[in-house]
């Protein structure tokens, strides 16, 4: 007899969870709280523009290739993407603009031309940050950091000899100020810890293998953008008799002698053999399980970053933007302490502007562009954020007029944003984090909640705020982490 799973969210690692398990013969039920699934990765189509709402830059497409091709038992589903010539443009305070190119000979050639600096500063820190992947990714990405059979592997000890050179107990900052020896590549590379909601001038130099993912492998953009990928996963899992329960919160996880028996939504009971969490680790344990359950030392790890973000329909098209583009404050640190610190919006927010209809040309009507646009600050501790917002909209159009000379206010026909507040409300983020806890200990791949516990017999947990972190290519290996855990049971 086929076991049942219940899958509690249907964000893109319990879409990835259904697949395959239901590859697998498993009898899976998704429930899902929202009226549609994806969890973060949703849309908004007004007035003829059409914004990406959640994560905008894609990267390791191989893992849903991976996932299409499980899934495909019984449908012929095509996902389609295209990797991105210049994945990010930067512009700095004094005028000059670097374009990111996928070609590193292009790349280096940009960089020579425009800092001034020897190639093989920037092929010695490819090579570096590739190390860091090929030395990391088996055991800190792949693995789960709480099992004894991940330390008691050839792999695993090989790891344990290179920590001397995975400059974890060195900040991001100190690693690339060493290595980059400019300011402005310096930034560049700093910025990636912002990937997962944390601070470049404290967390583990390690951290710098995500731009690995961008420079060495590339970037992509699915041709229908980015909710396309949930919105084919979706489709596979229907396709393979995945069952989705859609309005659908649950209430409750009822538990027997330590092990899962079933949930409470909209006042049904429903039975599993397995349950797993697809939702913030804090409001599962603080809204699904008894307060007992509740692992105190996870509640007091610092929180990641969150985010104001604005979508405009700008009906303007501007040649010097990209698919993705960072407009820099002028003192990176700063603006680091501020959001650490201070209770208002930072003097100087650096702003990142994603522009999709740059190569969807339907997402935006003809002579125009759909705006995502963004910037960091702290998660929800109570402030004022209505005021809040409106000073980071001011501040924000004060330097992309000064960045792009323009008056951009008269170009916005669309607006609406969302905050610290609203990202809670619609996607269940703790206080509005991003990314759940952020990385800003040395220790902190081991301090993630792990990707299931001793305490709760049948109960895994996947997504962002656990092993091995936030970000589509994480959360996606968390599926795979506890689909093969429980596969092999």
């Amino acid at each position: 007899m086929s076991k049942k799973v219940i899958i509690i969210g249907s964000g893109i690692a319990g879409l990835a969870s259904a697949i395959r398990l239901s590859s697998k013969g498993y009898l899976v039920t998704v429930y899902e709280s929202n009226s549609y699934v994806g969890g973060k990765i949703s849309e908004i189509r007004k007035n003829g523009y059409r914004f990406d709402t959640g994560p905008s830059l894609f990267t390791m497409p191989n893992l849903i290739d991976e996932l299409v091709s499980i899934g495909n038992i019984n449908s012929d589903i095509k996902f389609e993407y295209k990797k991105i010539d210049t994945t990010c443009s930067y512009f700095f305070d004094d005028g000059i603009i670097l374009n990111a190119y996928s070609d590193q000979n292009k790349l280096k050639d940009e960089l020579v031309n425009k800092l001034d600096i020897d190639s093989k500063i920037i092929s010695n820190y490819l090579n570096y940050v590739a190390f860091l992947f090929k030395s990391t990714h088996k055991i800190f990405i792949e693995k789960s950091l709480h099992k004894l059979s991940t330390y008691l592997s050839f792999k695993t000890l090989v790891s344990f000899f290179k920590i001397p050179f995975l400059s974890i107990f060195k900040s991001m900052h100190k690693v690339n100020t060493n290595r980059l020896k400019n300011d402005k590549l310096v930034k560049i590379f700093n910025r990636y810890a912002t990937y997962n909601g944390s601070n470049p001038y404290v967390a583990p130099g390690i951290l710098n293998v995500i731009s690995h993912l961008e420079h060495n492998d590339g970037v992509y953009l699915p041709n229908k953008g980015m909710k396309s990928i949930t919105n084919c996963l979706y489709e596979i899992c229907k396709k393979n008799d995945v069952v989705f329960e859609l309005d659908s919160k649950v209430d409750k996880i009822e538990l027997l002698d330590g092990m899962v028996k079933g949930i409470y939504s909209n006042g049904k009971y429903s039975s599993a053999d397995i349950i797993i969490s697809n939702i913030d680790i804090h409001y599962l344990y603080n809204n699904l399980l008894k307060k007992p359950y509740y692992i105190n030392k996870h509640s007091k790890i610092n929180r990641s970053t969150s985010a104001i973000i604005f979508y405009w329909g700008i009906k303007k098209t501007f040649k010097k933007l990209s698919l993705h583009n960072i407009l820099f404050a002028k003192d990176y640190k700063h603006e680091f302490d501020e959001i650490k610190t201070s209770q208002n919006i930072q003097s100087d927010p650096t702003v990142y502007i994603n522009i999709t209809s740059k190569h969807i040309s339907t997402d935006a009507p003809k002579g125009s562009e759909n705006w995502f646009v963004m910037i960091n600050v702290s998660y929800d501790k109570g402030q004022n954020w209505q005021k809040l917002v409106q000073e980071a909209r001011e501040k924000i159009i004060k330097k992309v007029n000064n960045f792009l000379n323009t008056d951009l206010e008269k170009f916005i026909e669309y607006e609406t944003y969302m905050d610290p507040v609203s990202i809670q409300s619609k996607t269940g983020s703790f206080k509005g984090s991003l990314y759940g806890s952020s990385s800003n200990d040395k220790m902190s791949a081991f301090l993630r909640h792990p990707n299931f516990t001793n305490k709760i017999k049948n109960l895994y947990f996947c997504g962002g705020t656990v092993h091995p972190g936030g970000g589509i290519p994480l959360a996606l290996n968390s599926a795979k982490i506890i689909t093969n855990e429980i596969i092999s049971n």
